[in-house]
């Protein structure tokens, strides 16, 4: 008998009932999962995705340039390549710096710092580890990139000073931010981010650092930058231009530099225009942005000469004879002596016991003032000082320039002093006949800078308060000028004392006749000055001891004030050569040399005007 076939078709039918089932069941659950995903929380989600993805930074922004006069570049920027970390696109920050090391190795230093800087880093600022990248060392990042996530390859800048070492102490340097700097502003923390820290890099620093930007980069889940979404550069620093003319600072630095240490300042008087202002020996200021040695910084710090020194805005020295202008301007408008005044000079003064020598032992017989100025006579200076008093000069003195700050436009500018009696009681002793004879011909506790030497000469030479300034603009601002009141000097005085510098460069007696310009449309009117800086013996004062017999260092400063023309004065100068001896040999000839630049200046001004297309 035949067997009966199973029956299979209902087990089949309900096996595909339960897994269709199932699988409605799990689809509707994939699909609840989905429209949470991406409808319900889906702006959250994607959000959350764009942000892994997505890493944003700042970006220094590149530092203003400083031009000259005419548009010469001064200082600006040139590129390097450096290696930053961007701490939140990587998990893993000491595994990447560790791997970061093998490749470019870090010192202590750089390890602690990067260390700190990891610790405390900000959002949107990255760490920088090394700067001034070389070709090899870019290389080995590119090639190792999978395995150093967070790492960026970016291009800084290096701060670039075209005329180096001529206007190091004008123009100053940059360097990074401290400790302090970066907390009271921190994005002073940008890698790349420099300041100002001396002369005009200093002084308009807010003007030249610019405005920070932003760069947009697509992250990987390893940290590793796939590419640039977008890059805003941020604002560049101001330009900022000066009055100082390139060709007339080289001019000064490269005569300056026949000597051991000098410094000279040019001002044009009618706008207070500072045309030169050298300091020598000097420095290479990208040394403290690329990276400054123990070295030579022991080198400079060594050097006698003070290379790091600005002597043209903070050098200190006694002003010698070239104060004698002040002594007599205090004396005419206090009535101590008059126009006609005249004294003897035997070639001494005797006074309490004691003989104050004048330079010439012979003696210069019977001087009016401007035959004092003329031959620097001493003795007519000791009369003058004893008639007027110390409180009378020390008041000139200031309203002169000397002794109090300097109005100009950069940072670092030092004061000089001239002593009073109060001064001299609040330490305890009472004023001398004695010093007030010396400091008569700026010697005792006299003081004085080149720059303020350079604003008495134009001072004395246009009668007004003239300041210096630096800067002519900021960005496409011209600064504004200023109206230089009078000094409140009668002008017969200041007639008076003009006539008697004028002759000390121009009459055949005077000081300085070996360094007068020859034509009568540049006539200079000037004074010589030598101030000691050990003090001589009686007996060594008495033989007139030549002090150029003395080692370098103890010799006397050579100094000389100028301006000129006399008819018109156009500029003034002042010019100290540290042991130089005498101001008419060392110091009076290089004032002559940046006199007949000046004027070479105008003339070559108005040739390119004259020769301009209308």
């Amino acid at each position: 008998m035949a067997r009966e076939k199973p029956r299979l078709g209902g087990v089949f039918t309900r096996r595909a009932m339960i897994l269709a089932a199932g699988q409605v069941g799990l689809f509707g659950l994939l699909g609840l999962r989905l429209y949470r995903l991406q409808v319900r929380d889906g702006a959250h989600y994607a959000m959350l995705a764009k942000d892994n993805r997505v890493s944003a930074r700042l970006v220094a922004p590149p530092r203003g340039e400083i031009h000259d006069r005419a548009g010469a570049l001064l200082a600006g920027n040139k590129p390097h390549w450096r290696a930053l970390l961007m701490v939140d696109a990587t998990t893993d920050a000491k595994a990447t710096l560790a791997a970061f090391n093998r490749l470019v190795p870090l010192d202590a230093a750089e390890r602690l710092r990067i260390q700190r800087e990891i610790k405390v880093h900000r959002p949107f600022i990255p760490v920088l580890l090394r700067d001034f990248l070389s070709w090899d060392q870019m290389a080995a990042l590119a090639v190792n990139a999978p395995a150093l996530p967070g790492l960026i390859v970016d291009v800084g800048t290096t701060r670039l000073y075209p005329f180096g070492t001529t206007m190091a102490h004008l123009i100053g340097y940059v360097g990074p931010p401290t400790e302090a700097e970066v907390r009271a502003s921190p994005v002073l923390a940008l890698p790349g981010i420099r300041v100002g820290k001396a002369g005009v890099e200093r002084g308009r620093n807010g003007a030249l650092t610019g405005v920070p930007g932003m760069v947009r980069l697509e992250v990987n889940a390893l940290g590793r930058v796939i590419r640039n979404l977008a890059r805003n550069p941020g604002t560049p620093g101001e330009t900022v231009r000066l009055h100082l003319d390139a060709n007339l600072q080289s001019q000064a630095v490269a005569r300056l530099a026949s000597e051991r240490s000098a410094s000279a300042v040019l001002l044009e008087l009618g706008s207070g225009a500072v045309r030169a202002i050298a300091s020598t020996p000097s420095f290479d200021p990208t040394l403290f942005d690329t990276g400054l040695s123990a070295r030579q910084w022991k080198a400079w710090m060594t050097d006698k000469r003070a290379p790091l020194l600005d002597k043209a805005l903070a050098g200190i020295y006694a002003p010698g004879s070239t104060f004698k202008p002040v002594t007599a301007l205090a004396g005419l408008t206090s009535g101590g002596i008059s126009p006609g005044t005249r004294f003897f000079c035997p070639g001494y003064l005797d006074l309490g016991g004691h003989r104050y020598w004048c330079w010439e032992h012979g003696g210069h017989g019977w001087l009016d003032l401007p035959s004092a100025i003329c031959q620097s006579c001493d003795v007519f200076f000791y009369h003058t000082a004893l008639a007027t008093g110390i409180d009378r000069i020390a008041a000139m003195a200031n309203r002169l320039g000397i002794g109090v700050p300097p109005e100009i436009d950069i940072p670092g500018a030092a004061s000089g002093f001239v002593p009073t009696r109060e001064w001299r009681r609040a330490h305890g002793k009472a004023w001398t006949l004695g010093e007030t004879v010396i400091h008569g011909i700026g010697q005792g506790f006299d003081q004085v800078t080149p720059l303020e030497l350079a604003i008495m000469a134009a001072r004395v030479a246009t009668g007004r308060a003239i300041s210096p300034r630096v800067a002519a603009e900021v960005g496409a601002q011209a600064l504004p000028e200023t109206a230089f009141p009078e000094l409140g000097i009668p002008e017969a005085y200041l007639a008076i004392v003009r006539q008697g510098m004028r002759e000390a460069v121009n009459n055949p007696l005077g000081t300085a006749y070996a360094s007068r310009l020859t034509d009568p449309k540049m006539e200079m009117a000037g004074k010589t000055g030598s101030a000691e800086v050990v003090n001589l013996s009686k007996a060594e004062a008495a033989a007139n001891f030549n002090t150029a017999n003395l080692p370098w260092q103890f010799r006397p400063n050579a100094l000389f004030i100028a301006f000129a023309p006399v008819a018109n004065p156009r500029f003034a100068t002042a010019v100290v050569v540290e042991h130089g001896h005498e101001g008419a040999e060392a110091a009076a000839p290089i004032a002559k040399v940046l006199m007949e630049a000046a004027f070479g200046m105008v003339a070559a001004s108005r040739a390119r005007v004259a020769g301009a297309p209308a």
